[in-house]
């Protein structure tokens, strides 16, 4: 679990590079911030169309040898990209292409990685697992925004796309040295059933409804209500608030008179808030949806007071709670989604929620610009927290309506008291378990 930590550092500080110059790319070769964002656009898209089926895909091949084969396939595509840059031959056809092939093979790299890193720790340990990758996410994302400034301008575009071809080999030559200490579900034949679930969760049967049974995880997931509730509150919270980005750019320029490096002290501290909480919820043990719930409650009604912050100083006071409170949901939310469903469906349900984030991520920006133009950037930060909060209040005001009432006897009978014998038995030997 060590290496495979070390190993996602580095990848996730390469992943963080090539994005960062990414942008700037792009931005060189259009001059237009409209192109800038279809490019995300285009590498976001095939977790919308391809999710489900990425997740099946990994719940049928070897659990290691598709994330091998996948970061391999990543190193192709940065290693490819470099080249067109170093000779000159890249333009925004080209470009958009490669994040497209980028974004289709992520369908299968993301949840095979994610769910190969539970497999190397004990069942008690997952959540504390995760934890640590939240953990190693959030610290490569703030190395490789640092790397790619320096190696833009010491070494060129080119190489920040060869640094991260270099990460991807770098975890393709580890993952063959992992040793899994739960090896994970085989594939069930069709016709046969699967292995027994918790109780609550409904029976399904692999290999009945297609080649890769894309719509049993899906009928799985719809069937589950805390993973329902779960997209709820994650989902109004990715389009609401946590586009920190955005909301907390225009508010840091524009009310409260700021400039960029005012910004990037903000941006700094959500990123530290964002490792405390990492670092915070992998000390969880069993969390829960209503965890994950009142997280997200805390986090928007800091977001109201965030949109009422009079001074910069008393919002960097708000932005280090938001960030912890945001981080520790985010592991949280993880943690049920990765060991809610039996291990034969993980892949499939992430693969479902894959696509399910996609949706929120494509339409969260537009809807979040859209409010901050009629409210302004206070207005959107405190309608947005005060939606936040009143979705999660009304879903747990629901969970307690359905919640099946304690069925209680009237007058219950009285015991009658043991009959007294007048015969006396000899005491009897114990019985062995």
């Amino acid at each position: 679990m060590r290496w495979w930590s070390v190993a996602n550092f580095v990848s996730n500080a390469g992943t963080w590079m090539q994005l960062t110059v990414q942008n700037l790319l792009v931005l060189q070769i259009t001059g237009s911030a409209a192109a800038t964002g279809l490019s995300l656009s285009v590498q976001a898209a095939p977790g919308l169309l391809m999710g489900m089926a990425g997740g099946a895909l990994v719940d049928r091949w070897p659990r290691k040898l598709t994330a091998a084969v996948s970061q391999a396939l990543l190193g192709l595509v940065a290693f490819t990209t470099a080249l067109l840059v170093a000779f000159d031959h890249l333009n925004l056809g080209v470009l958009m292409a490669l994040a497209a092939v980028t974004g289709l093979i992520a369908t299968v790299d993301g949840p095979a990685c994610a769910l190969l890193g539970n497999d190397l720790v004990r069942a008690d340990d997952v959540p504390s697992a995760i934890g640590v990758g939240s953990l190693v996410h959030n610290a490569g994302r703030l190395a490789g925004a640092g790397l790619a400034g320096l190696t833009v301008a010491f070494l060129g575009t080119a190489s920040a796309y060869a640094a991260n071809g270099l990460s991807f080999l770098f975890v393709t030559a580890v993952i063959p040295f992992l040793r899994p200490v739960r090896e994970p579900a085989p594939p069930v034949p069709a016709g046969k059933s699967v292995p027994p679930v918790p109780a609550g969760e409904p029976v399904t049967r692999s290999g009945d409804d297609g080649p890769m049974g894309v719509r049993e995880g899906l009928a799985f997931f719809a069937r589950r209500p805390r993973l329902v509730g779960l997209a709820v509150i994650s989902g109004v919270s990715a389009v609401f608030g946590r586009n920190y980005g955005l909301t907390l750019a225009v508010l840091v320029t524009g009310p409260l008179a700021g400039g960029a490096a005012a910004f990037g002290t903000v941006s700094t501290v959500l990123a530290a808030g964002g490792i405390v909480g990492a670092v915070l919820g992998a000390r969880l043990r069993r969390p829960s949806v209503r965890l994950v719930g009142t997280l997200a409650a805390v986090g928007g009604l800091l977001q109201v007071a965030a949109g009422l912050s009079p001074s910069l100083a008393v919002l960097l006071v708000l932005v280090l709670p938001m960030a912890v409170a945001e981080s520790v949901s985010d592991t949280a939310g993880t943690t049920v989604l990765q060991t809610d469903p039996p291990p034969h469906l993980r892949g499939r349900v992430l693969g479902v929620w894959g696509s399910i984030r996609t949706v929120w991520s494509l339409a969260g920006p537009p809807a979040l610009g859209l409010l901050m133009e009629l409210a302004g950037a206070r207005g959107a930060l405190m309608l947005g927290g005060l939606t936040i909060a009143a979705v999660v209040v009304a879903g747990r005001v629901t969970h307690a309506r359905r919640a099946p009432a304690p069925v209680l006897l009237k007058n219950p009978a009285p015991t009658p008291p043991p009959r007294s014998s007048s015969r006396t038995r000899p005491p009897r030997s114990p019985t062995p378990p």
